[in-house]
């Protein structure tokens, strides 16, 4: 684009570059200025919170600093993200916390969407039960009743410490004040143009010329969804003008959401999936995330297996962690689904004897074949647009949350009168079991389309303890990926010796069974190993990226470092003190 060119732009969404400077200014002092609360009994050096986007850990990092806990500020820079990053964050949308208690306690929330009550199983199928390309992933049918809100309302309801209106507040003002657009935000805004015109024609908040950095992005309507959430709770969102907007933009272009879709949604208390590895204990998600169960599969198969002198990245170790991850991802494929209407096995699948069975077959030196692993019958065998945050306050409570709208931007459906984007979840069910979803994740029976049902989900949000201590608080975006992100994360912290901010920056890579490609960052692009691969049996592919973690590191000390994947997104990680450096 011409960087003299000047787009016509609605007025009230543009200031002049003075004006949008001080605004930004203005908004970033006005959230950091509050004075400490904090207790001299705190047993960690500083609280920290990490997340995708500046202004939205300033947001929790101004809770921290008014006196609320872990959980306060989790909900407030959740909020925070659905204005200032809305191709994830999301009122639109669902996900899950995990988390430790300051006593020791652990426990997690499910606030993961589900198929509205008049979804069918076969609702994806045309006439002769082939797939419709697109029908679940964009627009009206792709929507499951959003999550999100309720889980926050949950949240503070049982863990909050300030008051409800205090940790919505911030995310009212950053909506309603403006925010300027970062260079990402706004090509990505300027990318997905056409396809929000496609699904929604009517919505005048996405201009035909794009964005520019800079920008100042103003969202009224939102702004007044956030004000009836700080005002009634949940009836904010669920029941009133905020459900009927939704149902009706929604059902008016054929979708099937309905007002008792909305208001007899319910987050659930699960139980953490945790077992230990040495002196460290993993504790993540329980289905309908696969994450944890897929997590620890991994972990403890390699400690368990491991060859001796495997480097970090080399093709041997490559080739080993795909061995692993193809049979972790058939088993994630095969038994994993909403455990209110399957059964899910997850004693025996994390069970040592269950895993030095399932691993067998692993050879060294040579690639076995996804299709002869056993798995779902299939011809052939998650957008990637997730995020995450954490955050730990000077008590040691500790939180891991992981939402999303699935792809960018979601079913691209926009509520014009609410301010928000709608979700695509139902493209995470089976929409036909053996055919793969976006992701290219496949799924058998227990993960078929069912009324009220939640789809599986690959969200991993996870804290890593060190003998009983908060060590590692971790979580990413990435669809499929983020389980083996967040495994090779754990990996090189816990095996590799690696510092908190090396284990982040670390090249990644990834296999998932189906399709049977091995996919390396361009970092690891390297004709040798590519080539060392290739005589494995591999074959490989080179993505830009995997994943954007969010994490805290606490060591020994009880020092608390906030470590952002800074190679690979914009956003930050603050503490309530001076920034500590890199560890």
């Amino acid at each position: 684009m011409d960087p003299g060119y000047e787009p016509s732009y609605s007025p009230h969404f543009v200031l002049s570059f003075m004006q949008k400077s001080v605004l930004l200014l203005l908004l970033l002092v006005s959230l950091s200025s509050c004075d400490s609360q904090v207790s001299v009994e705190n047993k960690l050096d500083q609280g920290m919170v990490v997340s995708a986007h500046p202004l939205a850990s300033e947001v929790g990092r101004s809770i921290l600093l008014k006196g609320g806990n872990a959980f306060d500020a989790a909900i407030a820079t959740n909020f925070a993200l659905a204005v200032v990053y809305p191709r994830a964050g999301n009122l639109g949308g669902g996900g899950f916390a995990t988390f430790r208690l300051q006593n020791g306690g652990y426990g997690s929330l499910d606030f993961r969407e589900r198929a509205p009550k008049d979804a069918r199983r076969d609702m994806y199928l045309d006439s002769l039960g082939e797939v419709v390309p697109d029908l679940s992933k964009k627009g009206p049918l792709s929507i499951g009743v959003p999550g999100t809100v309720e889980g926050m309302v949950q949240l503070h309801k049982k863990y909050g410490k300030l008051s409800w209106r205090d940790v919505v507040a911030p995310a009212i003002e950053l909506a309603e004040g403006g925010h300027a657009l970062s260079p990402y935000n706004a090509e990505m805004l300027f990318r997905y143009q056409k396809e929000f015109h496609e699904v929604n024609e009517d919505t005048i908040l996405f201009t035909a010329q794009g964005w520019l950095p800079g920008d100042i992005l103003y969202q009224p309507a939102l702004a007044s969804t956030l004000k009836l959430i700080a005002a009634e709770g949940r009836d904010g969102f669920y029941k009133g003008i905020t459900a009927k907007y939704m149902t009706e933009s929604i059902n008016d272009r054929g979708g099937i959401l309905s007002i008792r879709d909305l208001k007899t949604y319910e987050a659930i208390w699960r139980e953490t999936v945790r077992d230990s590895i040495g002196e460290y204990t993993i504790v993540s998600m329980a289905p309908p995330s696969s994450g944890g169960v897929a997590i620890l599969q991994l972990l403890k198969s390699y400690m368990m297996l491991k060859p001796d002198k495997l480097k970090p990245n080399s093709s041997e170790y490559i080739h080993f962690i795909s061995e692993i991850a193809k049979r972790v991802y058939s088993d994630r494929a095969q038994y994993l689904g909403d455990p209110d209407f399957v059964q899910v096995p997850i004693d025996s699948l994390i069970s040592e004897a269950y895993l030095r069975k399932r691993m067998a077959g692993i050879n060294l030196n040579t690639n076995s074949s996804s299709a002869d692993i056993e798995g779902p019958q299939v011809e052939v065998i998650e957008s990637h647009e997730t995020t995450h945050l954490s955050v730990v306050d000077e008590n040691g409570n500790c939180v891991s949350l992981t939402t999303t709208l699935n792809s960018n931007f979601g079913s691209k459906l926009f509520i014009s009168e609410a301010g928000f984007f709608m979700n695509n979840e139902m493209d995470d069910f089976s929409a036909k079991p053996g055919t793969p979803n976006q992701f290219g994740l496949l799924g058998a029976e227990a993960n078929a389309i069912a009324p009220k049902k939640r789809m599986l989900s690959s969200m991993s949000p996870t804290i890593v303890l060190k003998n009983g201590q908060p060590h590692f608080i971790l979580g990413t975006p990435g669809g499929s990926t983020i389980i083996t992100n967040v495994f090779l994360n754990i990996l090189n912290l816990i095996e590799h010796d690696m510092s908190p901010k090396e284990a982040v920056d670390f090249p990644r890579f990834h296999h998932q069974w189906l399709p049977d490609v091995i996919y390396l960052e361009y970092k690891l692009a390297d004709s040798s190993l590519i080539s060392e691969l290739s005589l494995k049996g591999h074959d490989v592919e080179i993505w830009n990226s995997i994943g954007l973690q969010e994490a805290i590191y606490i060591n020994d000390s009880l020092e608390v470092f906030g470590v952002h994947d800074e190679t690979r997104g914009e956003g930050i990680a603050l503490g309530t003190k001076e920034m500590n450096p890199q560890p």
